[in-house]
């Protein structure tokens, strides 16, 4: 509540607890003249004693009753002041807004009650002795009510329990075994309302999530997630590991904050056993989050040719082995090759051999294939699917330009080892043929001349990427030194 609500309300307090006080005050002085008015009149009127006598006990409880409307009104003032002064201001700035208004409504009854036999024995003290045994015999009553109410007090107390220790917060994923799994929507004196992830909402009692385990993931901490995989005893577990790792650390949710941990769980019969481990920045997502990283790694399997484990019961000598979905013919490697222009010096033959040389590499949609200032020794053709090219501005990702089929990238990481000067992103489940300097280095070695006109070529690419006002900031970034002397270079060729 802010400062000026709270001095609105002192100051409602204080002019009607002063107007009530000074009312309260003079009563006393004008009660006995009325009386005494009264019994004059029904004297002169009605010479009955027990007339009069009627009269003035009715003037007299008129005003016990004045009174006692009086102070009740000054009460609730005082209570309705209270209120705001302590709930309103020293525990504005709660985390639990309902334990703050079940204390509020419990005092305000309290206060109300007390007020109650306070005032009712100071205006009417026989009636209240009356009264009293009534309360006091009224036990078995008290034991019938509060057997009725039980399930409600247990509610009640657990949830006071659950409200002063605090133990999970509105958006926290929890879990309750045998119950269900979901995010915290509401947390009452009744009990806790949780939207599971089938969109339904779950209600559980405060008496009966007292008795529970409950798991909670805190919406505001790192929480950790555990994904499996295995692979062949064949594959080197060390690539495995780094593989996956940046797999994973490229996955949307992950957290950067930590890294990925992918460690051996188990040495199994069919094969390695694999455990993920990474932290998520919104647990709530973590379903999706962990689909994804199952599809990443599937991706990254068949790009660098590592193999799922096969159950023991499977024999593999009797079955054809399963072909590889992503393998090109060497003939559709050899056409792409060909239609690439910076490839054009070569012969049909040498063409061929590069082609024999190339990867095929699949790629998900979304997944970088290769980082900006990444180090490069290799170029991409796209040979099914589209990328885009992103270049990092002033901290902020920028898309120059889209790639399709027989588009090619990467040429500067293949000729002279340059970083890379851009990201690039697939767009869609893109598949790419990767050449290396590998396969690139005997062709050259065989026939130097090439190396002038690859050369020229990548002049010629390089200046006309410069007229393209959306690729300055990329060639504004390569290497300013000669292109033929960085072939040579790279490649170790003499003079």
């Amino acid at each position: 509540m802010a400062i000026s609500e709270l001095r609105k309300q002192f100051f409602i307090f204080v002019s009607i607890g002063g107007i009530l006080i000074a009312a309260l005050v003079l009563l006393p002085f004008i009660e006995p003249p009325i009386q005494k008015y009264v019994a004059a009149f029904f004297t002169s009127v009605n010479q009955d004693e027990a007339a009069v006598a009627v009269a003035v006990d009715l003037v007299d409880n008129f005003f016990r009753i004045v009174k006692i409307i009086f102070w009740f009104v000054l009460i609730v003032t005082f209570v309705r002041f209270i209120n705001a002064l302590i709930f309103g201001t020293a525990l504005r700035k709660a985390s639990s807004y309902e334990l703050s208004g079940l204390l509020k409504n419990v005092l305000t009854i309290v206060i109300s009650l007390v007020a109650f036999f306070i005032i009712l024995q100071s205006q009417y003290p026989s009636a209240y002795e009356k009264l009293a045994p009534i309360f006091t015999g009224s036990a078995i009553i008290g034991v019938v009510i509060g057997l009725a109410l039980q399930d409600t007090l247990g509610n009640l107390f657990a949830g006071l329990a659950i409200q002063a220790d605090q133990p999970f917060q509105i958006g926290d994923v929890i879990t309750i075994e045998n119950k269900g799994t979901g995010v915290i929507e509401n947390i009452s004196w009744r009990g806790l309302k949780i939207r599971t992830f089938q969109n339904k909402l779950l209600i559980i009692s405060n008496s009966v999530l007292g008795k529970e385990s409950i798991e909670v993931a805190p919406s505001e901490n790192l929480n950790a997630r555990l994904v499996f995989f295995n692979t062949l005893y064949a594959n080197s577990p060390a690539k495995t590991s780094q593989v996956i790792r940046e797999v994973v650390r490229q996955v949307e949710n992950v957290s950067q904050k930590m890294r990925p941990i992918v460690r051996v769980k188990n040495l199994g019969s069919d094969g390695i056993d694999w455990e993920i481990k990474y932290w998520l920045d919104d647990y709530s997502k973590y379903n999706d989050t962990d689909a994804l990283v199952r599809q990443r790694v599937w991706y990254a399997f068949q790009r660098e040719k590592i193999e799922f484990a096969y159950p023991t019961r499977t024999l593999h000598i009797e079955t054809k082995p399963q072909e590889n979905t992503f393998d090109e013919p060497s003939n559709e490697i050899f056409e792409r090759l060909s239609s690439v222009p910076i490839f054009a010096p070569l012969s049909d033959e040498e063409t061929q051999k590069l082609a024999q040389g190339s990867l095929v590499r699949v790629f998900a949609p979304g997944e970088a294939i290769v980082r900006q200032n990444q180090q490069g020794d290799s170029m991409f053709v796209v040979h099914r699917g589209s990328v885009k090219v992103q270049f990092k501005e002033h901290g902020n990702q920028k898309t120059l330009r889209n790639l399709h089929e027989g588009d090619f990238f990467g040429e500067m990481g293949l000729f002279t080892g340059s970083p890379r000067t851009a990201t690039v992103l697939a767009e869609d489940e893109t598949e790419v043929l990767e050449i290396n300097n590998l396969c690139l280095k005997p062709i050259l070695e065989e026939n130097p001349e090439l190396v002038e006109s690859f050369s020229n070529l990548i002049e010629e690419r390089r200046a006309f990427l410069a007229e393209q006002h959306t690729e300055n900031e990329i060639v504004k970034e390569a290497d300013k030194a000669s292109v033929f002397d960085s072939i040579k270079r790279f490649f170790g060729l003499g003079n």
